[in-house]
């Protein structure tokens, strides 16, 4: 029996070596961290490692890495109660508390008019697109390209940074939100001074240390370019897709050359590939995938679940029938040849018993 391919790596990655074992180790840290006590000192030097190894990762020293739950609530912490504006290309978590105004265009690149007054995410999680952020941006969703592509916060010009460790290989349920120092953020959750007193409680110490441990590694396999190695398998997933199918569409990508050349549309994460198949619903394709061993989505997996045409491709110009026929195939290190062969192989085995019955 064929083993099941994992294809889905925007939605969640697997848990890094490196994490489970500073989680394993942080469960037998008994003191809590606002403890003045040794067994407290020693919870709270874990955090502050963990913090020294985000902010490294992040290129974000001098900064504030402030711990959340994920980067739902570092959301709601950056952009609660602050009139935004924002396209509708964002994630639902950063969408949800700002005015979806600002312009896209056919290859998913947001115009901000006030960056002072905006949020515009660093790269999109289901086209791939990466963003020029503009200076003095307010809020930038950082999630997706954290770990895939090299930047840094001090260089980005941004206010304030999302980040969440399960996209790079931490635990979920915890992420944080990285402002520059002296900024003013008022605590969402109140009853306590913990995390700079913009966060209060008890903090999730053993997701902490995983979350660490698992930026000191992302970032140690982006130096010595682990994910040039995927975008060579995503591209050899394109060109095998594009040979099978003429009909398909590949959002974000120019028609001609190779993306993120000059004057030939946006850079790309490495690892992602949104295709639409007109005439095939994507919730209908990632099923039929999903019963041939493949595990991809139809988009963010916070909206997934949900059947209707990704708002992303219909800020993008695509009509709804294109926009609901839309799946990703996001992929990571360890994915190789052979596998993206097997799933488009099997992809377009599966498009041709769609095309026979209808």
């Amino acid at each position: 029996m064929t083993a099941r391919l994992y294809l889905d790596w925007n939605a969640t990655t697997p848990l890094r070596d490196e994490a489970r074992a500073a989680m394993i180790a942080a469960m037998d840290v008994v003191g809590n961290p606002s403890s003045v006590h040794a067994e407290g000192r020693a919870a709270k030097a874990l955090i502050e490692r963990a913090r020294a190894q985000v902010a490294e990762a992040l290129g974000a020293d001098g900064a504030d890495v402030i711990f959340t739950s994920g980067a739902t609530e570092a959301a709601a912490l950056a952009c609660a109660g602050r009139g935004l504006h924002c396209a509708d290309i964002e994630h639902d978590a950063v969408a949800a508390w700002c005015t979806p105004d600002l312009s896209v265009d056919g290859l998913g690149r947001v115009t901000v008019t006030d960056p002072a007054q905006s949020a515009l995410q660093l790269a999109n999680s289901e086209t791939g697109v990466i963003q020029d952020l503009p200076e003095g941006l307010a809020v930038s969703d950082l999630t997706q390209a954290f770990g895939k592509v090299p930047f840094a916060f001090n260089w980005l010009g941004v206010t304030a940074g999302l980040v969440s460790a399960h996209k790079l290989g931490g635990p979920k349920g915890i992420g944080a939100l990285v402002v520059k120092r002296g900024t003013d953020i008022p605590a969402q959750l109140l009853g306590g001074g913990q995390e700079m007193g913009r966060r209060a409680g008890t903090e999730n110490l053993i997701g902490i240390a995983g979350f660490g441990a698992a930026a000191a590694a992302a970032a140690r396999d982006l130096s010595a370019g682990l994910w040039d190695q995927v975008a060579e398998i995503r591209n050899i997933l394109k060109l095998a897709l594009e040979d099978a199918d003429e009909s398909l569409y590949f959002p974000g990508w120019e028609t001609t050359g190779e993306q993120g050349e000059a004057g030939q549309g946006p850079r790309l994460l490495p690892n992602t590939l949104s295709i639409v198949c007109p005439g095939w619903k994507g919730e209908t394709q990632v099923m039929r995938m999903d019963l041939a061993g493949f595990a991809v989505s139809a988009g963010s997996a916070c909206s997934s679940g949900k059947v209707r045409a990704s708002r992303v491709l219909r800020a993008m110009g695509y009509d709804e029938g294109l926009a609901g026929a839309a799946i990703r195939v996001s992929i990571g290190p360890g994915i190789g040849k052979d596998d993206v062969l097997r799933f488009a192989e099997s992809y377009r085995a599966a498009r041709q018993k769609h095309r026979a019955r209808t």
